[in-house]
């Protein structure tokens, strides 16, 4: 009996160690993970004489005045409407995204017929296929269609996600029995209905966690606007900060810069707070076949 208690003990204290180390760990890689974010908006608030004095860990108070140099900028960065594009780009590409591969991924679960899994396996091949091979091709059509210059070619091919798709469609072999369809069905609802009522709804972890990425992935997309945008109103963030290499440094504000980078992460980081208490919950039931 002694025996059993001593290495009860042992175990006891071996496991309190273990989460302990576990814990110094997640800090740490916490802190290296954020602290680039909190030199990013600590530089945003000093001024272009103090950040060419180096690094500080001390905030300024120049964040308004960095934040209106950056607005008197809007011949050369306009910088407002460039967030007002990648704000409605990215805002529809993530709505669109994430219903339609709802939609798509619910066809494929919830209805049989002859080619479901030919349709299913061709979908997953498209995810092989980079976005480069098919630019060229993209942006003919585009040309050919007159759409240069439009955000509709950026956000209406957003439909079309197969990683999307995917995701959607493993969720719904988890949380989504046919049996609860069916009922629906009995009851006498109509299956726009039984999909807007029922699925949705239930899919709603899943949408959020797709919603963030799709919406990160369009908002940081450089590729295909910089070759269909060309008009300086209709560019959207990431062209605008690619437009700072060409600029003249010597007569750039640093701050400045910095203002407009954090603005343009901004953004981001609201959505993912407003939808963030989906992603624990989203990727655990996603990935988890029931």
């Amino acid at each position: 009996m002694k025996d059993n208690h001593v290495n009860g003990t042992k175990k006891g204290m071996s496991m309190h160690a273990r989460r302990i180390l576990a814990y110094i760990v997640l800090i740490l890689v916490t802190v290296l993970c954020l602290f680039w974010f909190l030199l990013l908006f600590i530089n945003m608030t000093r001024s272009h004489s103090d950040l060419n004095r180096g690094f500080s860990i001390v905030p300024g108070t120049y964040l308004f005045t960095n934040i209106k140099k950056l607005i008197a900028m809007g011949e050369r960065l306009p910088i407002l409407t460039g967030l007002w594009n990648s704000l409605l780009v990215a805002g529809l590409s993530a709505a669109l995204c994430t219903y339609f591969s709802v939609m798509t991924a619910y066809a494929i679960h919830a209805y049989d017929f002859k080619l479901k899994k030919f349709m299913f396996t061709f979908i997953l091949m498209i995810m092989m296929i980079p976005t480069q091979v098919t630019a060229l091709g993209f942006i003919q059509l585009v040309s050919n269609m007159k759409l240069e210059d439009s955000f509709i070619p950026l956000i209406v091919p957003s439909i079309a996600a197969p990683v999307t798709f995917f995701y959607m469609k493993q969720y719904m072999e988890s949380s989504l029995p046919l049996s609860l369809i069916e009922a629906a069905r009995i009851d006498g609802s109509g299956e726009f209905r039984t999909f807007n009522s029922i699925v949705l709804p239930l899919m709603k972890p899943a949408i959020a966690v797709q919603a963030i990425f799709t919406f990160v992935s369009s908002w940081n997309n450089y590729f295909t606007p910089a070759l269909i945008l060309h008009e300086p109103k209709k560019r959207t963030i990431p062209i605008l900060i690619a437009q700072l290499r060409s600029m003249d440094w010597s007569n750039l504000d640093t701050g400045a810069v910095y203002a407009m980078i954090g603005l343009s992460i901004f953004p981001v980081i609201i959505v993912y707070l407003f939808l963030s208490k989906h992603i624990v919950q989203g990727v655990a039931m996603g990935s988890v076949k029931g």
